[in-house]
């Protein structure tokens, strides 16, 4: 009687992928991320039948938010998957891989193409039928939903505490500690924080106070020294007159203040009349805050003119076509146009685009490349003070931002249309947020 061999079952190469929102409780013996695995691993070990083996590789990211793919355990895991290394992905549940349903989307379509089986622990269903997929939508929807809800909670239990003049977190300002979660007066470093404020108010430029300043060895909270950027925002810090500032609202805050409301008005009043000497003797030596940049819409590059009336400077973006005489029938669109309107445009919809919740997050994620050490809240509150630093700026500071921020500036009969370049963003936020804290 002759028998059959049995069918080699063919092994599976599972990956576990386990990730957590915050970093908190991550330095436990046993925290959330090893709990999640031993349950995966212990899912993959009811299919040893079906030739499933969990892979020795981690994939965790502990700290990441499941709103975006920016993740380093998640891309391994992709570059794995691509290398042809993983059959199938495990994990707890499916708000663990993705919050986002468009993101989920975009990692199913690479599951499929490589041929790799998505698996949820919690969650009972395959992604490889119509019915699975339906189910695994309406999963996310509700994931994302709940993501979208708690980030509104927060939002507005922080706005609530800052009303009522609550410190809710961040770099702690110089001349103050953290006490009991507020802010409370440290007395050296306040009086140093009075003598920044009196050596601006008697200066006559923020090149002079800067030297003092190196002179006399006062530094950042963070050790660093003082630069022309973070100067200027030190002043326009209103903590110091004892307010809270949300959303440029201003609150009366719980911490005592250091400075009156008389030094803070003296500074501020050379501040602006430092500016106003500084765009005068600029002006003049200075380009155009969009040369190169702005173009009509047959691709006729325009540049700056300048005329003077009456002793008064006006400045122009004229199309080159117009220079070279171009005949008037193949013209198309504005061909002269004032600068003032145009740059004051193109600065408007920097300042709307900074404020949107879209670009914080996108400009979070960026300069986190570079700075680590910045969360999103910090990137939030520099990107909310950009008018205030773009005030400050001489000319040639402003055009070096617009360079970083715009890519090209259509002219046509609709108006005008900016192209912005999204990756400058991280530069700009990397540039208003808190010097890095050196390491001895």
């Amino acid at each position: 009687m002759s028998r059959t061999k049995p069918e080699a079952v063919r092994r599976l190469r599972c990956a576990i992928y386990t990730r957590k929102s915050s970093e908190e409780g991550l330095d436990m013996e046993f925290n959330s991320l090893d709990a999640q695995r031993e349950a995966c691993e212990a899912y993959i070990a009811s299919q040893r039948a079906e030739g499933w083996v969990a892979l020795r590789d981690r994939y965790d990211d502990g700290g990441f938010s499941g709103g975006t793919l920016d993740r380093p355990a998640l891309a391994q895991l992709i570059a794995d998957i691509e290398a042809g290394l993983i059959d199938v992905v495990v994990v707890y549940k499916i708000d663990r891989l993705s919050r986002a349903l468009m993101d989920f989307s975009k990692l199913v379509e690479i599951f499929d193409r490589h041929g790799v089986t998505f698996v949820s622990v919690t969650q009972s269903f395959n992604t490889t039928t119509s019915m699975g997929r339906l189910t695994l939508n309406i999963l996310l929807s509700f994931a994302q939903f709940e993501r979208e809800v708690i980030g509104e909670r927060i939002r507005d239990k922080f706005a609530a505490s800052r009303r009522k003049g609550m410190w809710m977190g961040g770099p702690v300002p110089l001349g103050y500690v953290v006490k009991d979660r507020k802010l409370v007066i440290e007395p050296a470093e306040a009086e140093q924080v009075r003598t920044i404020f009196r050596l601006y108010a008697r200066s006559s430029s923020t090149a002079q106070v800067l030297k003092e300043l190196h002179a006399r060895g006062i530094r950042t909270k963070r050790g660093a020294v003082f630069d022309r950027g973070y100067l200027l925002k030190f002043l326009h810090n209103k903590v110091y007159l004892g307010l809270a500032v949300h959303k440029d609202e201003v609150y009366p805050g719980e911490h005592a203040a250091i400075i009156d409301r008389k030094l803070w008005d003296d500074a501020h009043a050379v501040m602006a009349n430092n500016r106003v000497a500084r765009a005068a003797v600029a002006r003049t030596a200075q380009p155009a805050l969009l040369r190169g940049l702005i173009f009509t819409e047959t691709g006729a590059a325009m540049t700056p003119h300048h005329t003077k009336r009456k002793g008064k400077r006006y400045c122009y973006y004229t199309s080159m076509d117009v220079i070279r005489k171009r005949p008037a029938a193949e013209l198309r669109g504005p061909q002269r146009l004032p600068g003032a309107m145009v740059e004051d445009a193109v600065i408007g919809e920097i300042r709307r685009m900074l404020r949107t919740p879209e670009v914080a997050a996108r400009t979070a994620r960026a300069v986190r490349k570079d700075r680590p050490d910045l969360d999103e809240t910090t990137v939030v509150a520099a990107l909310a003070q950009f008018d205030d630093l773009w005030k400050a700026l001489i000319p040639a500071e402003q055009a070096r931002i617009v360079q970083l921020l715009v890519a090209r500036i259509t002219v046509s009969e609709a108006g005008l249309a900016i192209d912005l370049r999204h990756d400058g963003l991280g530069a700009i936020a990397a540039l208003m947020a808190p010097p890095k804290k050196e390491v001895a």
